[in-house]
């Protein structure tokens, strides 16, 4: 418990700083989500409310980890929560480039 302190500072400097950047974040997950439903291999997309996008996928034809390779061989990370669910995050290291390379991965990958 003594490392709480510490995320807490985190937080504050957050709010304090970065509160203004949240809206930025919230609208980059939603279009991420969007652009997510369009995609044949995606199977579902979760409620995107916040700056997380969790998706699950058509195991049919590829694994999470196949997407996450794909997906680092561009460049882009996104995390595995499961066999068929990934998620990406929109954060204040994510920049507009990086967002729009992600889209343009996100149209142009096929499995």
């Amino acid at each position: 418990m003594r490392q709480v302190g510490y995320l807490a500072n985190a937080a504050s400097y957050a709010m304090d700083h970065h509160f203004e950047r949240l809206a930025i974040d919230h609208r980059k997950a939603k279009e991420l989500s969007t652009a997510l439903t369009a995609i044949k291999w995606v199977k579902s997309v979760e409620p995107t409310e916040t700056n997380i996008v969790i998706f699950n996928i058509d195991t049919e034809n590829s694994t999470a980890e196949d997407i996450i390779q794909k997906f680092k061989a561009q460049h882009i990370d996104l995390i595995a929560m499961d066999s068929s669910k990934l998620r990406f995050v929109t954060h204040l290291d994510y920049s507009v480039q990086d967002h729009d390379h992600v889209l343009q991965t996100l149209k142009n990958m096929a499995l």
